[in-house]
């Protein structure tokens, strides 16, 4: 599993373990200790912002009772790399099947979170023997941190937008010898995964996204015929823009001042991340507290809130334009909240396989993983 002699450009991937220090962890506990609370006018709970006790809350298990060590203990049990591409330092997991004639697959996480997303899916996707699957369903399974995330580091210089980060994952597949390959992702991962595809479209195998936005063109007669799911929606991106929009407005327009804040006081991260951890107060699907809290903790850790917001800036000039669109065969799960309506995702994609969940949220990865690993394989069963 931890063998990668076989990998091209071996000598430019580099062995990564996790190793924060105790003081930085200490400094963190006193941090939220002394943290200065804001007021809030009663009963405006969610309406004007997260929800004052929640916070209080979660940021009191964060410093009381959350243990980073064990979650990074965690982390450290699949093996872990960093590369240099194209400047910009890479980490990634890279957990190789038992299965020799596993397809190779690279997974690639959102904003706010981070590779901790998927690690309830690499076993059961590297090693479905041994999770009481089929072996024919193995996957060598990548899971790359975004530049400006989390271990990757801050982004070091302006243009890492989405083509540049996909264009990064196929030069990264390309070191791991992997000539032929699937694709995942979900929130910017549903962004960057399909772009992998169209960057590289005679070796991506297959694409898998869930949490796919794809806004109306506005042609004449496009709505017509839409279901009353799909109307509704339609009717959430509306919401979205008039209400829940702010984080991306602020993040693609001046992420260097947010980070001020974010970088300074980690109940600010909390509560910045919350509103979409937390579903906007709306339980949907309901994402455990230590999972929140170690995608919180790991970008306080390595400082990379700031650089995280600043896809936002790097992204906000491609937002609402059409894209080419992709040839490679494409797997679409839609869980509760997404706002993916399937005509508009077949104008960019050829969508052959279709997934509708009662269960989960916009991270599937943490709030349905077997739901998410289910629906993996049987797309990629088509794509083989």
């Amino acid at each position: 599993m931890n063998d990668i002699t076989d990998m091209t450009d071996a000598t430019d991937i580099r062995t990564f373990r996790s190793d924060i220090p105790q003081s930085d962890l200490d400094d963190l506990r006193a941090r939220i200790a002394a943290t200065r609370w804001p007021d809030e006018i009663p009963g405006t709970a969610w309406s004007y912002g997260v929800a004052l006790g929640r916070v209080k809350e979660l940021a009191e298990h964060w410093r009381t009772a959350y243990d980073w060590r064990a979650h990074e203990a965690r982390l450290n049990g699949f093996p872990q790399f960093t590369t240099t591409i194209d400047g910009q330092n890479v980490h990634f997991l890279h957990v190789r099947s038992p299965e020799p004639d596993a397809l190779p697959l690279i997974l690639t996480h959102g904003w706010p979170g981070s590779v901790a997303e998927f690690l309830d899916l690499i076993g059961p996707l590297a090693d479905p023997r041994g999770h009481g699957g089929d072996p024919a369903d193995a996957f060598h399974v990548v899971v790359p941190s975004i530049p400006g995330y989390g271990f990757s580091g801050p982004t070091t210089a302006t243009g890492w937008d989405v083509p540049r980060v996909a264009r990064a994952w196929a030069e990264l597949m390309r070191r791991l010898g992997y000539a032929r390959y699937g694709a995942q992702g979900g929130d910017w991962g549903a962004r960057i995964s399909p772009e992998l595809a169209r960057t590289a479209p005679d070796h991506v195998a297959g694409l898998h996204v869930n949490a796919f936005f794809a806004l109306p063109s506005g042609d004449p007669g496009e709505t017509d015929g839409l279901t009353d799911a799909e109307r509704a929606r339609l009717a959430g991106i509306t919401r979205w823009n008039g209400e829940r929009s702010g984080y991306a407005a602020i993040q693609s327009t001046r992420p260097q001042t947010l980070a001020y804040a974010l970088l300074d006081s980690p109940v600010g991260q909390l509560a910045w991340y919350l509103e979409w951890f937390d579903g906007y107060g709306q339980g949907v699907g309901g994402v455990d507290r230590d999972a929140i809290l170690t995608n919180v903790t790991l970008h306080w850790l390595t400082r990379t809130a700031g650089s995280a917001a600043r896809l936002y800036k790097e992204a906000a000039a491609s937002w609402g334009r059409r894209f080419e669109r992709c040839p490679v065969p494409t797997g679409m799960a839609v869980f509760p909240g997404d706002s993916t309506v399937r005509a508009f995702a077949e104008r960019e994609h050829a969508v052959v396989h279709w997934s509708e969940f009662d269960r989960g949220g916009h991270f599937a990865a943490l709030q349905a993983p077997d739901l998410l690993v289910a629906d993996v394989r049987a797309f990629f069963r088509r794509v083989r």
